[in-house]
């Protein structure tokens, strides 16, 4: 969207807020939910607490009451977000693969220790182990469609261990510990009683490498395309032994394989080379893939229970993880999705869903708008709101409310690997 088109949007955003309304008891608070939201789609260069406050001309400690200790249902506010996109889903364009949801995870740089669940561990915003949090998401895509849907703190074992610690930052009794697929599935579980179903899951090796969450999915009939470790174990007949992944299907074989092109909406297209084999795992019949991209040499491997689809499908699904990231991208830098800074997990919880109402608003509106884009805008991001659009939301009221052609490319030599020999799971 261009600046002229997100400045023309006030209205469309005020009457898009007034939706969560009966999330609120008090009109007070319902303008809190406004200014920090429109704070979130401004553009300031940090979008926490302090300086939306400041912009709002509103009290920073009465904004940080408002995403902490204030009466007001942000539950609600969630299952209002996810039950808005079920609705709306049906109605989008979409290509052959319909609605495909997306398991993934993102972290932020955390100083100190008191963030809720702050600890040293992996942060994939920095590639490496550092001091920070990760949190678990939802994405969906549909066609040019793309929104987050759903959002938790990863909570880890050093925390659940210390409840002392856990009170002091607002961590409820009932939260404890939970592996990150059994956070993704509680959130699947949650979207499907919203109303939001998937033709396809996609995720990672981080979570393909979870027999039992793919168990549980094929069991529930849901199809999906997980990428999985090179030593994901399988096995060519429930009679035969366990082999690596990457013993069942080479690189070389790969290779051999028809060629497959990926589009991609921002950036050039890619072409892989595929080959797939059908194999048993848990005693569930899945085909596993193994892809190489003609450009790089990177190999990949996949499996999926959708045994009867041809493989360019499969394929298709499995980079349509690639819309979840550039959620990503969109929600740090446009949103402030990570920029939380306080002690405590409701503020922590709130901003999260409230940054992905913010987005929801900007994937309804980009859609809408992206037919009106000159093809030099094509790929372009989501700028920052202007301050014309807090001008033109206005200030919400203020009474008592109420709940109211095929080219030729040779394949390097020799194949590379990006990813990581992850131990394959079998329990929790």
């Amino acid at each position: 969207m261009t600046d002229q088109e997100i400045a023309g949007l006030g209205g469309a955003f005020a009457t898009y807020l007034r939706r969560y309304r009966g999330c609120f008891l008090q009109g007070r608070t319902a303008g809190h939910f406004d200014d920090y939201c429109r704070g979130l789609l401004s553009d300031l260069p940090r979008k926490s607490v302090e300086p939306i406050a400041l912009a709002a001309g509103t009290a920073v400690r009465t904004l940080q009451e408002f995403l902490v200790t204030a009466n007001w249902d942000h539950l609600r506010a969630r299952d209002t977000l996810q039950r808005d996109v079920a609705q709306r889903l049906p109605m989008l364009p979409c290509d052959r693969l319909g609605t495909v949801g997306v398991f993934d995870e993102t972290s932020a740089l955390k100083k100190g220790d008191k963030t809720p669940g702050v600890q040293r561990q992996h942060l994939g915003c920095v590639g490496k182990v550092d001091n920070g949090i990760v949190t678990v998401h939802v994405g969906v895509a549909r066609g040019r469609f793309q929104a987050l849907l759903d959002a938790e703190l990863y909570l880890p074992k050093s925390w659940d261990e210390d409840r002392d610690r856990c009170t002091e930052a607002g961590i409820p009794d009932a939260m404890h510990y939970q592996a990150k697929w059994r956070i993704a599935l509680d959130q699947l579980l949650r979207l499907d009683a919203n109303g939001v179903q998937f033709d396809w899951l996609a995720f990672d090796e981080g979570y393909g490498s979870k027999v039992p969450l793919l168990s549980l999915l094929s069991l529930a009939g849901q199809r999906f395309v997980a990428e999985v470790p090179v030593n994901f174990s399988v096995r060519r007949a429930d009679a035969q032994p366990p082999v690596r992944a990457d013993q069942a299907l080479t690189a070389e074989d790969a290779r051999g394989g028809p060629r497959c092109r990926i589009p991609r909406q921002t950036g050039p297209d890619q072409w892989w080379r595929a080959v797939s084999v059908p194999v048993r795992v848990a005693g569930h019949d899945y085909l596993l893939v193994a892809a190489i991209n003609e450009a790089t040499a990177e190999v990949k491997y996949f499996v999926t229970n959708a045994t009867d689809q041809p493989l360019r499908v499969v394929l298709l699904v499995a980079f349509r993880r690639a819309t979840i990231e550039h959620g990503f991208r969109v929600g740090k830098q446009e949103a402030g999705l990570m920029h939380y800074e306080g002690r405590h997990y409701v503020g922590l919880l709130r901003h999260l869903i409230l940054a992905l109402i913010v987005l929801g608003f900007v994937s309804i509106h980009t859609d809408r708008l992206r037919g009106e884009k000159s093809a030099a805008d094509a790929g372009a991001g989501v700028p920052g709101a202007e301050p014309a659009l807090r001008e033109a939301v206005g200030p919400p009221p203020r009474d008592s409310g109420g709940p109211a052609g095929r080219l030729r490319h040779p394949l390097p030599p020799a194949p590379q690997r990006a990813g990581h020999t992850l131990t394959q799971k079998t329990a929790a």
